[in-house]
């Protein structure tokens, strides 16, 4: 019986037709895995599974994950990261060599509000991760979360009043009230890839999703780890955003709404 396996185009492309036929008719893919999403087990023979290949600049390893954590698709990581998990463990636990590498790797913790500029509520989402972030490569003693989205386009935030500018290529996919990912260029120009990944959909308000609804567009800022942190409620949100945009900690951009 054909394991339930679904294997992206973007991963078919890197992998080739004839090892894609070979997976999808059972062959070469583990019955169960642990999943490189949520680290739970999963079975291949019995629920759907996303197929999930980490390339590095050299390596590419391929992994398995439940398809209700994150579709099959093509993941980039540090060269030396692969080849860290190659070395040390066994072709089956590549994933949790993934993971274990580097157990102080940065999570990217969304939070989605309503923000007031001039006189109208836009939706936005705040990204803040869990760990200082490093150039790959880089010794890791510098956090360049700031630098390296500057690199993509986004824009330091001087006023919180003023919208800020629109990033081709980029959008937030939404569907059915829930927030999925935040899309970006894929390489080389081809469609786009996530650039975060709910590991399950995140539930957004009404007055959220009526918001971007109306515009079609989403506002999202970023800030360094420490910066904003968990408010409970929309005003102390902008008060630390504010607080950010004044430390010359916050950037953001404008992207198109996916979805509804």
């Amino acid at each position: 019986m054909p394991r339930m396996l679904d294997v992206s185009e973007d991963v078919r492309a890197e992998i080739g037709d004839e090892e894609a036929d070979r997976l999808l008719a059972g062959d070469n893919a583990p019955g169960s895995y642990d999943c490189t999403s949520c680290r739970t087990p999963g079975d291949s023979d019995q629920e759907r599974t996303s197929t999930v290949l980490f390339v590095g600049e050299e390596t590419a390893v391929l992994a398995f994950a439940h398809a209700s954590c994150i579709p099959s698709q093509v993941v980039r990581v540090a060269e030396e990261q692969l080849q860290g998990a190659v070395a040390s463990i066994t072709a089956t636990d590549t994933a949790a060599a993934l993971t274990a590498a580097h157990p102080e790797q940065a999570v990217l913790g969304v939070t989605s509000g309503l923000v007031l500029i001039e006189g109208e509520l836009h939706p936005a989402l705040v990204v803040e991760p869990t760990a200082p972030v490093a150039r790959p490569g880089s010794d890791g003693l510098t956090d360049e979360f700031l630098p390296l989205l500057a690199d993509q386009g986004f824009q330091q935030v001087m006023d919180l009043n003023a919208k800020p500018a629109a990033l081709p290529g980029w959008s937030v996919l939404v569907a059915m009230g829930q927030l999925h990912s935040v899309l970006q260029p894929g390489p080389g120009g081809a469609g786009q890839a996530a650039w975060w990944q709910a590991h399950q959909p995140l539930q957004v308000t009404e007055g959220w999703r009526a918001a971007a609804n109306k515009s079609h567009t989403v506002l999202v800022f970023a800030a360094p780890v420490g910066s904003i942190g968990q408010q409970p409620r929309e005003d102390l949100l902008r008060d630390a955003l504010e607080k950010a945009a004044a430390n010359g900690r916050l950037v953001a951009a404008a992207m198109p709404l996916a979805g509804t």
